[in-house]
Formats: structure tokens, C-alpha cells, sequence
């Protein structure tokens, strides 16, 4: 591989190509369309799928054609008037209710950072390392993914190369990569120290104990112990998230999303009083419309309610 192509594959985001060769490979292989596509053959396509797919995952199918039209040189059909009608009649005849990641409250965080404090000094008394290591790392990745609002591609990128903590004082995380950093410059973002619940004492712990000094902080850890040199693959984190959030007697854990860390931090400073501004510059936002997904309005009967007077 050249110099150029080592550039432009560092370029494009590894989950983003993904899903744009997933979307091309169902349009070419699966719908049987042809590339260069025209404008009726798209709208086709998107009045074929209409009843089976939601309107997020059409429009994902339209950014991976336009992507690939403009990396080819080729007039985009995606933009054209005829396809946007489609898919507004689509929105008006399959309307659907955006699902969102059911946020993790501060009382849930408190608990299951309990059952894990108490989890890992059981396995450590009981000299059962691989059971002490997950509990440490699983509590490092729950607390600084829920103060830092991280997203699951950002935390289990994370490289301890780039994390600079100091007990007492906090940590900055340097990410190369971040969804909302589309010139690649790199991001830093701190996190702080905590009386209760800190991401920096529970890093800390989890680095003393594994013993690591460089590559991913969240890895993989096998039944003797063993962990993994890799990070730990996106695929697993909700899983990882659902099966900690069960074992710690979370209900409807199975509800949880990888989102849910995110959107549970954004709920927590919104009732808290920082302003939209703050809480964007703070989780790295760059647009309006993605924060307000994540944040849930003040209740303004608080304290109204039968089940509040009953206490």
C-alpha cells in the first residue's frame, strides 16, 4: 500500500466505511441496483423498503449512495427533488416514534458501583484475579463513560498512552478520533475527581491492578486472567453494559443502550442547571439538534405527584 492510500484509508472513519459497504452491498446484491445509480432506480429502492425498514436506516442508505457518487465523480440522485418527496411521503405514511437509549440515573450509577466495589474484593479475597480485573475494569468504564459522556466508540478507543490522571485532581483523556471531529485534530477532554462515584480513583485502580502500561485501556479478560492486546470491540460494550447492569439487580437491563451512559450524564446536568452551551462544550456537541436527543426536560410537577406526598 502507497503513501496516498495509507492517508485516505486513515481518513475515513472505520465505522462509517462499515456501514456505507453494508448499505452498498444490500442495493447491489440484495435489491439488485446498479451503480452509478439514477434517480428513479434510488427512489425505487426507497419506496421498496419503505415498510421494512425505519426512515433513520433509509436515510443511512441514501448518505452511503451519496458518498459513493461523489467519490466517483458522478452527480449525486440522492439530492434530487424526486427522492426527497419519497422520502417525506415515506415519514408521512410510516411515521415512527424515535426510539431513545434509556438514561442511567445517578441512584442506578451508585448502585451498581457498589455491587461492584463489593464484586471485586470478593474475587480478590477469594484469589479469583480474572473475576477481580472485570469488576475493576467494568468500574472504570462505567464511571469515566458516564462523567465524560462518552460515547462506546470513544471509550473503547481509549489508549493509556493518552489518559493523564492524577488522584485528587482529575484526568484528560486525548482522543485522535471523535465523531464530531471531522478535521481528525484530536480532542482533549477531562474528567474530574469526585468525593463519590470518581472515574479517576476507579482508572487508577484499574491500571495499578492490571499492570497496564500502554495500548487500549479497556481490554478483554479471559477465565485465567489473561487480558486481551486489543480493545475491547464495539460489538461488546451494550452487552457488557446490559449483562454489569442485570448482575447489579438494574430492572429492564436488557433496555439499556450504548448511549444510555451519554444520555444519563446529559439528564443529570440538565436537572443540575448547566446550560445548553456548557453541556456542549463539555461532551464535545457541536450541533444543536444532537444535544437537545439526549436531554431530558425538567419535570415541572416535581414534587406534585401522589407517590411524592406519600413520602
Amino acid at each position: 500500500m502507497n503513501s496516498v492510500d495509507t492517508y485516505l484509508r486513515a481518513a475515513a472513519r472505520e465505522n462509517t466505511e462499515r456501514s456505507y459497504r453494508s448499505a452498498l452491498q444490500h442495493f447491489e446484491s440484495e435489491w439488485g441496483g446498479l451503480l452509478p445509480a439514477s434517480t428513479d432506480a434510488v427512489a425505487r429502492y426507497l419506496a421498496e423498503h419503505a415498510g421494512t425498514m425505519a426512515v433513520s436506516t433509509l436515510q443511512q442508505r441514501l448518505a452511503a449512495l451519496a458518498h459513493w457518487h461523489k467519490e466517483h465523480g458522478f452527480p449525486d440522485p440522492t439530492k434530487a427533488q424526486m427522492v426527497r418527496k419519497v422520502l417525506k411521503g415515506i415519514r408521512a405514511l410510516h411515521p415512527a416514534r424515535q426510539k431513545q437509549a434509556r438514561p442511567i440515573q445517578l441512584e442506578q450509577l451508585t448502585q451498581i458501583d457498589a455491587w461492584l466495589v463489593n464484586a471485586a474484593a470478593l474475587a480478590a479475597q477469594g484469589g479469583r484475579r480474572a473475576d477481580q480485573l472485570r469488576h475493576l475494569r467494568d468500574r472504570a468504564l462505567l464511571l469515566l463513560g458516564f462523567w465524560r459522556g462518552f460515547r462506546g466508540d470513544e471509550i473503547t478507543r481509549l489508549r493509556i498512552e493518552h489518559v493523564d490522571a492524577v488522584r485528587g485532581a482529575g484526568m484528560t483523556c486525548f482522543l485522535a478520533q471523535s465523531k464530531g471531529d471531522r478535521e481528525a485534530r484530536g480532542r482533549t477532554f477531562r474528567a474530574p475527581a469526585l468525593r463519590t462515584l470518581c472515574p479517576v480513583e476507579a482508572y487508577l485502580a484499574w491500571i495499578e491492578v492490571s499492570g497496564l502500561a500502554d495500548g487500549p485501556v479497556f481490554r478483554s479478560v479471559d477465565r485465567w486472567g489473561n487480558l486481551g492486546r486489543e480493545g475491547l470491540h464495539i460489538n461488546s460494550y451494550v452487552p457488557l453494559l446490559r449483562a454489569l447492569f442485570h448482575a447489579a439487580g438494574i430492572a429492564l437491563a436488557g433496555e439499556y443502550s450504548g448511549h444510555s451512559l451519554r444520555r444519563g450524564f446529559a439528564t443529570w446536568a440538565t436537572a443540575r442547571g448547566w446550560d445548553l452551551k456548557t453541556l456542549m462544550d463539555y461532551v464535545g456537541w457541536r450541533d444543536v439538534d444532537s444535544a437537545m436527543r439526549y436531554m431530558d426536560a425538567a419535570d415541572p410537577f416535581d414534587g406534585l405527584r401522589p407517590d411524592a406526598a406519600a413520602a
